[in-house]
């Protein structure tokens, strides 16, 4: 199959740059998997879409504000971090792989400095490798150092989002349920959900469980082969706790639904084994494409993707391709907004 099959021609005013005006407004394009049937509605119609018993599966990863602004010491000039993993764990300092910018100029041995009001954080970069990446040591006096970068770091939104970070992106690119910190983009499904949407799902017999992947840099990487066998997705590390584990067994043997909030979310629970689930922490190098065979997922909660990426293919794996192309195409005639604070998408 070729990445090709996987494009459609999408208007960049349709790209959302701002998040609706309040959580939870945004729209929801429903398609029925077998029929093919297609409702048009709102996202806080969702629960007349599910039913007692589903389970619906949340990653609750957190997004660091790990895009680091700055100035290179001695010389002054600007300069770039966006920390992608910690390499070594420490209170007051620690390593990290980052990506930064810009890359001739930050060698092994320099030192840059990044500040906001009174808290400083020193950098040391140790070593420089294939692009863009360097291992940096970040450390600070008086403070945890994770405390610090929550304080002095800005959140890294995403590249077609073409404004710069604003003190409500803090916020709105966050889930409600976000506790896990270490992600460098949002689970974006989640993003729809208010805490009042989630209550009445639950008063309605949907049950809530919670994963976790930690989103890497890789969700933003773009299919670069012609020959869709041949893209390989960076390894994530995740993690299930022996309850939610429980609750996904324990609907494996009821035969209820389980509900993926998320391409994330459906990538974990298609990473573990229906007839051995149990408390998992592991990495994920999963590339769902179609002609996967859903061993875990039974309904997709998601956001409208990239032509020709990964998510468009995990999408189309489950949905069908041809179908999910055509709801793509119908999506933005009528003009539905894409990406991370777009519009939202069941396939059920």
């Amino acid at each position: 199959m070729r990445v090709a099959d996987f494009d459609f021609e999408l208007p960049e005013r349709l790209i959302a740059q701002h998040p609706p005006p309040e959580r939870g407004e945004s729209r929801l394009f429903v398609l029925e998997r077998r029929t093919g049937a297609i409702t048009h509605t709102t996202f806080g119609q969702l629960p007349e879409f599910l039913r007692d018993g589903d389970r619906l599966v949340l990653n609750d990863t957190r997004v660091l504000p790990a895009r680091l602004l700055g100035t290179r010491v001695p010389s002054g000039g600007a300069v770039e971090c966006l920390l992608l993993q910690p390499l070594s764990p420490g209170r007051g300092a620690a390593e990290w792989e980052a990506l930064m910018h810009p890359g001739q100029k930050l060698r092994p041995g320099s030192r840059v400095r990044f500040t906001r009001g009174d808290i400083v954080i020193e950098g040391d970069v140790l070593a420089r490798h294939f692009h863009g990446r360097r291992t940096i040591r970040l450390s600070t006096d008086g403070s945890d150092l994770m405390s610090a970068i929550e304080a002095v770091g800005h959140i890294p939104l995403p590249p077609y989002i073409r404004r710069a970070d604003t003190d409500d992106d803090r916020d709105r690119y966050q889930t409600v349920y976000a506790r896990d910190a270490g992600s460098i983009a949002a689970p974006t499904a989640g993003l729809h959900f208010t805490q009042a949407l989630l209550d009445v799902l639950e008063a309605r017999g949907i049950h809530l469980v919670e994963v976790t992947l930690r989103v890497g840099y890789g969700t933003f990487k773009p299919v670069r082969v012609e020959d869709v066998d041949e893209h390989r997705v960076d390894a994530e590390a995740f993690s299930v706790t022996a309850a939610a584990a429980s609750a996904l067994t324990q609907a494996k043997q009821d035969g209820q639904r389980i509900i993926a909030v998320g391409t994330t979310t459906t990538r974990v629970l298609e990473t573990l084994s229906p007839e051995d689930l149990r408390e998992t922490n592991g990495q994920t190098d999963l590339f769902v494409r179609p002609g996967h065979r859903f061993r875990m997922v039974d309904g997709l909660i998601t956001n409208f993707h990239l032509p020709r990426s990964s998510l468009l293919m995990l999408v189309a794996a489950f949905g069908g391709r041809e179908q999910v192309l055509a709801a793509y195409r119908e999506a933005v005639e009528r003009e539905y907004r894409f990406y991370s604070y777009g519009d939202a998408m069941l396939v059920i």
